[in-house]
């Protein structure tokens, strides 16, 4: 099964070659000649800030086996490793120029706020000592009051989040040329909607949890129709993390294909992401993972292993209960998931 085409993707995902790797990439407007590649790296570890020390050698193997694609954020505390990693690629001759790069980050809550958007952007750019993002993104449909980057936020911080007016200033920081492109993160097919109803510039990407056992069909089929292109983090279930579970990495289905496929569980995951028609963001400290994780292109999923994935049992990995209080916007998961869960 090929990536499904989206209004976005008449053509065909084009192929950036990148050391002795291929990803493919999908442009994300018209006018986008360079495109975003469809595998990324992530950088996000939970607790945020826990590998610091060694993140911006972790990117440097990344950059190494050939990502080019690197997804960071203002909470995770990874900004400054990767702007040193990507220095650090330039002198060592790994990359010619900061351009072979896409790097995404993205708005923390407490900077949710119309007046701090364009504040918040060039504090990322510091960090990542860059003059330009690829794309930015809001990372929840939340605000809390200004202060601190935490998650779990404090209940008594959340305040109502004005999307059109966050949007607007999202839309100033592209104009601006701080990012060519922008988007949202773990936002609902209603929310959206709310979005597009005023936007200028419509959201190029939004960022959400997907894996073969929350394979968001809704919210594809939406996206698609809006030429949304989804990106997907926790494809493989996020197990290790304060959230994540072991349910996709121990289904018996996804083993069998594995064993079937003389492939590895994750990469079957992975592929299958890639034949959904979304970007897939991967992590992995370890080399030999990283280079296994980028081996996912040149063979497919057949007909009957798709259909033996479609049927899984489904369960939402990250509720996000966080964000839900009895005095808060969110009064309830139905509310902040607006039904999607």
């Amino acid at each position: 099964m090929d990536v499904v085409p989206t209004k976005m993707q008449e053509r065909s995902p084009e192929l950036s070659v990148l050391s002795d790797q291929s990803i493919p990439t999908l442009p994300l407007d018209p006018t986008d000649e360079k495109g975003i590649p469809l595998l990324g790296f992530g950088t996000a570890e939970y607790p945020f800030g826990a590998s610091i020390d060694t993140m911006k050698d972790t990117i440097i193997q990344a950059i190494r086996v050939g990502y080019r694609h690197f997804d960071t954020a203002a909470l995770y505390r990874t900004e400054q490793p990767l702007g040193e990693a990507i220095v650090d690629a330039l002198r060592l001759g790994l990359i010619r120029s900061r351009d072979e790069l896409f790097i995404t980050s993205k708005l923390w809550c407490s900077d949710a706020h119309r007046d701090r958007v364009v504040p918040a952007l060039q504090r990322t750019l510091r960090s990542l000592k860059l003059e330009y993002l690829d794309l930015y993104l809001v990372h929840w449909p939340a605000s809390v009051k200004p202060g601190e980057m935490e998650l779990p936020v404090k209940k008594e911080d959340l305040v109502p989040i004005d999307l059109n007016s966050v949007w607007e200033a999202m839309e100033e920081c592209q104009g601006l040329g701080l990012t060519k492109s922008i988007g949202v993160s773990n936002f609902s097919c209603k929310k959206l909607e709310t979005i597009l109803s005023t936007a200028k510039i419509p959201p190029s990407v939004n960022q959400v949890e997907m894996n073969p056992m929350w394979q968001q069909k809704k919210l594809r089929n939406f996206c698609r129709e809006k030429g949304i292109l989804v990106s997907v983090y926790s494809p493989l279930g996020a197990k290790g993390t304060l959230w994540g579970s072991n349910r996709v990495i121990e289904s018996e289905t996804l083993k069998e294909i594995a064993h079937a496929k003389g492939k590895s569980l994750a990469q079957v995951c992975l592929r299958w992401a890639y034949e959904q028609g979304v970007c897939v963001l991967v992590k992995s400290f370890n080399k030999e993972r990283m280079e296994q994780n980028l081996d996912i292109f040149d063979w497919k999923l057949s007909a009957d292993e798709l259909h033996k994935i479609s049927q899984l049992p489904q369960c939402k990995g990250f509720p996000a209960g966080e964000f839900v209080s009895k005095d808060g916007p969110y009064k309830s998961l139905e509310e902040l998931w607006d039904g999607e869960i």
